[in-house]
């Protein structure tokens, strides 16, 4: 696929999929603020998470969560900790989390 951000989409959209087939809700999809940007915040009533998707269609680049480093955590921490002020949530367990989704296409297959 040549547009990487419809890619990332269409990833952030099944990851989305996977998070409400597990109970829980979506809350935001690509907050952004000042401090960083979370891909997708989920929750329920006891916890809150704070997702990063990494969607690939080439093995050859490694796995997807390869890609989320220490600086790319730092940020998305950042941004879940001023999610949590402003929202005024402090209540729910919190978890981080790296959904990788990698799509296989086999061209003339057979």
């Amino acid at each position: 696929m040549k547009d990487r951000k419809l890619l990332g989409a269409l990833g952030e959209q099944m990851a989305a999929s996977l998070l409400y087939a597990q109970g829980l809700d979506i809350l935001e999809h690509n907050y952004r603020c000042k401090l960083g940007e979370v891909d997708i915040i989920a929750g329920n009533e006891e916890e809150i998470v704070f997702i990063e998707v990494k969607t690939r269609m080439e093995p050859v680049m490694g796995d997807p969560a390869m890609a989320v480093d220490r600086v790319k955590r730092n940020r998305i921490r950042k941004a879940a900790e001023y999610y949590m002020m402003t929202h005024r949530i402090d209540d729910r367990w919190v978890s981080f989390q790296v959904m990788e989704i990698t799509v296989n296409q086999i061209e003339n297959a057979f």
